[in-house]
């Protein structure tokens, strides 16, 4: 299908970009990568008006060490941090689930911002933000605010972001061993379910994938970790608090099925790569 039609702007600096943002409102869309956005658009599931794209705004893409985190920009790439030694270092997991994010195409376009923006339910990093609470930094035209990542989504494809803001960086805590399983029907799809595990400040933390509205921080799970329960038994509290849908991919009783045995396959690959 084909868009409907709609203004196009490309501002020079962010500054340019939030004026655009201020002036137009909720007629207009961020463009940054363009892997969720326009095809939402030629689908119609999505008619700005407007399109800012802020793909020229480069000081917004970059990875930084900020002595206890990451300081990450929101136009910063999926193949980026894929190929990042800060990341390699800091957060691995990171770089892991940037790798298996899409294809070659997606992960040289694809933005972390964009993505979190995107708040896809199945999107994969989602995961590392939410599991190790993540802090989104906002800017809008009256200033900036930071936001847990944990907040940031409030439903399919909805966020707490104002019409007039934009992510402009993300802060990601260290982390030590971490690991994501994913299940796709076929390669570079999305995850029918993904559950990752990620220890960080000495705390095991899990995130379930498209188990819900919204990617979900499994609270259940890490309070069992925490009273010295086995993998295989706090797995099984995957399931508590979530709400998966039922569709061509599965049945919620077999995404619950799906989110117990991943879990598992996570906890297990941390606890191993901890002993190494």
């Amino acid at each position: 299908m084909i868009p409907v039609a709609f203004g196009y702007h490309r501002p020079e600096t962010l500054d340019e970009a939030l004026a655009l943002l201020g002036e137009l409102g909720d007629e207009a869309k961020v463009l940054a990568g363009g892997h969720s956005l326009i095809p939402m658009m030629k689908l119609r599931l999505a008619a700005p008006l407007a399109v800012v794209d802020v793909g020229r705004l480069h000081s917004l893409r970059y990875v930084r060490d900020g002595g206890d985190h990451l300081a990450i920009g929101a136009l910063t790439r999926h193949h980026d941090l894929e190929t990042d030694s800060l990341v390699a270092q800091r957060v691995p997991v990171l770089r892991s689930v940037a790798h298996l994010v899409g294809d070659p195409q997606v992960r040289h376009r694809g933005t972390l911002g964009g993505t979190l923006a995107h708040a896809d339910p199945a999107g994969d990093l989602a995961a590392v933000a939410v599991a190790l609470d993540a802090t989104i930094v906002v800017a809008g035209t009256t200033g900036r605010r930071e936001v847990p990542a944990g907040d940031l989504a409030t439903g399919y494809f909805e966020t707490t972001l104002a019409p007039e803001e934009m992510i402009v960086e993300i802060k990601v805590p260290y982390a030590e061993a971490g690991e994501y399983q994913k299940f796709t029907r076929r390669a570079q799809d999305w995850a029918v379910v993904g559950s990752l595990a990620v220890r960080s400040r000495g705390t095991l933390r899990v995130a379930l994938v498209n188990m819900g509205a919204t990617t979900i921080r499994a609270t259940a799970v890490e309070a069992a970790l925490a009273e010295g329960t086995s993998a295989a038994e706090a797995a099984v509290e995957a399931t508590v608090g979530t709400s998966p849908v039922g569709d061509l991919a599965g049945s919620a009783e077999y995404r619950q099925h799906l989110a117990r045995v991943l879990t598992e396959r996570a906890l297990l690959a941390v606890e191993r790569s901890e002993r190494r």
